[in-house]
């Protein structure tokens, strides 16, 4: 039972790592209709910025900060000068997320050539241990959920009481006739794209501060579960993904207490393939911004 309860904390941990990753990405998708399968790659990418910052002497939290920035500036770039020319030429979904794919390994390869195939780590300091009845978490792990929490309710408070927000769930909804109300759609798309980079670099490096080690290819798996949480709640749902991050999360890390932890991240899928089965668009429906 205390094993149990244990891997529930780390589910907890992982979630909230998740949920960062896989909002972002939603809010991208629903914003700019592409299925970015360089996320991932990009995370890692971020995560390295934040880990020279921290070779420097500086702290892992402040090389957060430039994975951010960096984050934001790669997306808006990704999507301007690739993502959007394609789309002007009438590109179909597909072709854009085979377009994705290669750009995930270009960018991942570079990394690689840069960095090296080594993995490396944060220096940093994990803080106390805490036990709260069965839980064990430490200091940084109450961060990571801490940041999670905040990013979520920002969120939210973005999308409702914005005109950012509103003006961004219209161009979700119906980019042409957002166009029409007078609304920018174009520099919509760019500020979504600045935004969602942002969350991207964050969720890099907190990917890689709970992994311990991470390498230019370490969140190729943890794309799995990203597009897990996405589907589970809905494309482009960012509610759905917080539900989804949520129920992945703590699937992943309770089914390692009864298989074998290699084999964690098909109870993702399982889930995901017994809800779709039930709601194929998601529990929140796929469609516009929320």
């Amino acid at each position: 039972m205390s094993l149990f309860i244990a891997s529930v904390g780390f589910g907890i941990v992982t979630a909230a790592v998740l949920a960062i990753a896989a909002v972002g990405f939603t809010v991208q998708f629903g914003v700019t209709e592409v299925l970015n399968l360089a996320y991932a790659s990009v995370m890692i990418a971020c995560a390295y910025i934040a880990y020279l910052v921290n070779q420097t002497g500086q702290s892992v939290w402040l090389g957060m900060v430039a994975a951010a920035v960096a984050g934001a500036l790669i997306s808006l770039l990704i999507n301007k000068y690739i993502y959007a020319p394609f789309q002007r030429r009438g590109t179909s979904h597909t072709a854009v997320v085979i377009v994705s794919l290669g750009v995930l390994l270009i960018i991942e390869f570079t990394v690689q050539a840069l960095e090296g195939p080594a993995n490396v780590s944060y220096t940093m300091s994990q803080g106390s241990t805490f036990v709260l009845g069965g839980l064990i978490l430490t200091t940084v792990q109450f961060i990571i959920i801490g940041l999670s929490l905040a990013f979520m309710v920002g969120l939210h408070l973005v999308l409702r009481y914005t005109r950012f927000g509103k003006a961004m769930r219209a161009t979700a909804a119906d980019r042409t006739l957002a166009r029409n109300c007078g609304i920018r759609t174009d520099r919509v798309v760019t500020l979504a794209c600045i935004f969602t980079g942002a969350l991207c670099g964050i969720a890099g490096t907190v990917f890689a501060i709970n992994s311990g080690s991470f390498g230019a290819t370490s969140a190729d798996l943890f794309l799995v579960l990203i597009l897990a949480a996405v589907f589970l709640g809905g494309p482009g749902q960012p509610y759905g993904a917080m539900v989804g991050a949520l129920v992945i999360g703590l699937a992943t890390e309770v089914s390692a207490v009864f298989i074998t932890s290699d084999y964690k991240y098909v109870s993702a899928f399982v889930i995901l393939l017994v809800i779709l089965a039930v709601r194929p668009r998601g529990l929140f429906n796929a469609g516009a911004i929320g």
